[in-house]
């Protein structure tokens, strides 16, 4: 189907019931649709936005074009959970209504101020000759879930050395003074992170652009930052960074630097490279809260801008990620899936063997599950699991100890796509056990290693009947496995 801009900014008013019933028949019967993961009903889902914990329940925003597998005209549609597992559908939280944002509601996020919770985003606007202007916005969220949006946009003018690539307000406080990064492009093309001051959530100053080292794309997306373990962390999107060997292979990757807490009166970077947060396939714009119980959570976009999706010609695209608990251990940072995902853990089957070549267990099979497994006394050249596995197909996970490296290959996990940005990717590890803690959904797989040193992320588009589940080992390995059925 064609998607010309006049079908692209098309509100949901602009089409009759039938037409939407149609597109709502054509997504419930796509045979990829997700579980447990949060997927829009229509349309495309990309950017997670306004993540906060408010009032006893996590917020969570997404973008979102209602009629279409295709970026158009924004919305930002609202979830809530009291345990990071199960989500109430709130409706659309922000609609494209106000001369600010005639284009799409944009990427931002929430800070939460006494009994409101703000949320900042950016409004797109184009004129008749396509040339945008962004706007820095504000509405404000009650304690009962009303939003008003703020008559004004906050920031109306960027800075003159700036393109129009100016986004996705992240704000926090330092002290008594309110930050906002903003992801921007200078006029030459380099990516920066710029970044205001206020006294009051309201009226904004800019402060100047951080310098950041390692970075060498031309637009920096979805900014965040926030301080761990007496560290400070920088997380961004860095489109246009040239791939190195094994890293940024994906079209645009998604990535952090991490050193001393950054003080934004008198900011400077320091610490280690640019490093990628997930090392598969399909992640991107990141965006963390904190919560009550003192936890860094991170979601993010379980997909990518300028790539298709499978589930196009059903109607919608994408979903979220799971959520994330991040740590910092030695100057590192780790990703734990939730632990609240214990919680919809069925039926446990357990093993235990030595194995050398392949093997299966009785009760090891299935579509939707939770599988952890552990490899050690690691005497072999490789060690892993094949995921989804059925005739002619299967999602290859394994450490190569010739190597090193940790390798995620989907060449033979059905139907294939972005097949130009290659279908293996792999990181160095050199650690003397392997441990897996795999996510599987319809249409997904999320492996966690090592109690979230690596992350690898990524859709899969099999067959119904590819439930097998097969552990291998090119010489011997000593394994310990469990997998539970999960289910809502």
């Amino acid at each position: 189907m064609e998607w010309p801009r006049s079908k692209r900014y098309r509100t949901l008013n602009d089409i009759s019931e039938t037409e939407y019933n149609s597109l709502l028949e054509r997504v419930n019967h796509c045979p990829y649709r997700e579980t447990y993961h949060i997927q829009p009903k229509t349309g495309l889902l990309n950017d997670p936005n306004g993540f906060s914990f408010f009032q006893g329940e996590y917020h969570l925003f997404y973008q979102w074009f209602p009629l279409g597998p295709v970026h158009g005209l924004k919305h930002w549609y609202h979830v809530s959970s009291k345990d990071l597992v199960h989500w109430k559908d709130c409706g659309i939280g922000l609609s494209p209504e106000k001369y600010y944002e005639s284009h799409g509601v944009f990427s931002g996020t929430g800070f939460v101020k006494g009994d409101q919770l703000y949320l900042f985003y950016t409004g797109n606007t184009r004129d008749k000759d396509w040339i945008r202007t962004p706007y820095q916005c504000l509405a404000v969220m009650d304690s009962k879930g009303n939003i008003v949006k703020h008559e004004e946009p906050l920031i109306c003018d960027s800075p003159k050395e700036y393109t129009d690539n100016f986004r996705d307000p992240k704000v926090f406080q330092q002290d008594d003074t309110y930050y906002c990064l903003i992801g921007a492009e200078t006029k030459e093309n380099k990516g920066v992170v710029a970044y205001y001051s206020s006294a009051d959530l309201i009226h904004w100053e800019y402060e100047g652009a951080l310098d950041i080292p390692s970075v060498n794309g031309f637009m920096l997306e979805c900014p965040d930052y926030f301080e761990l373990n007496d560290q400070g962390i920088l997380i961004f999107c860095a489109q246009g960074q040239k791939p190195d060997g094994d890293h940024f292979r994906n079209i645009f990757p998604a990535g952090y630097v991490i050193g001393d807490k950054i003080d934004f009166k008198h900011p400077e970077i320091t610490g280690n490279e640019y490093q990628e947060l997930d090392r598969g396939f399909d992640f991107y714009a990141p965006q963390t809260t904190l919560d009550e119980k003192g936890r860094r959570i991170l979601v993010g976009w379980f997909g990518l801008p300028g790539v298709d999706c499978i589930t196009d010609e059903n109607g919608w695209a994408h979903c979220l990620t799971l959520p994330r608990e991040l740590q910092v251990i030695d100057g590192r940072l780790y990703q734990k899936p939730a632990a609240e995902l214990e919680n919809i853990r069925k039926n446990q089957r357990s093993a235990a063997s030595e194995i050398s070549g392949e093997k299966t267990f009785d009760g090891f099979c299935g579509k939707i599950y939770n599988l952890e497994c552990t490899f050690t006394d690691l005497k072999c050249k490789k060690a892993g699991v094949k995921l989804r596995a059925g005739e002619n197909e299967e999602t290859l996970f394994y450490l190569d100890k010739t190597t090193n490296k940790l390798v995620l290959n989907r060449e033979k996990s059905g139907r294939l796509y972005a097949e130009e940005y290659g279908q293996i990717r792999q990181c160095d590890f050199d650690e003397d056990h392997l441990k897996l803690q795999i996510f599987v959904d319809t249409s997904s797989i999320e492996i966690f290693v090592n109690d979230g040193l690596e992350v690898f992320t990524t859709r899969i588009y099999t067959q119904e009947e590819s439930q097998g589940i097969t552990f291998f080992a090119e010489g011997n390995a000593k394994l310990q496995a469990s997998i539970w059925d999960l289910k809502l």
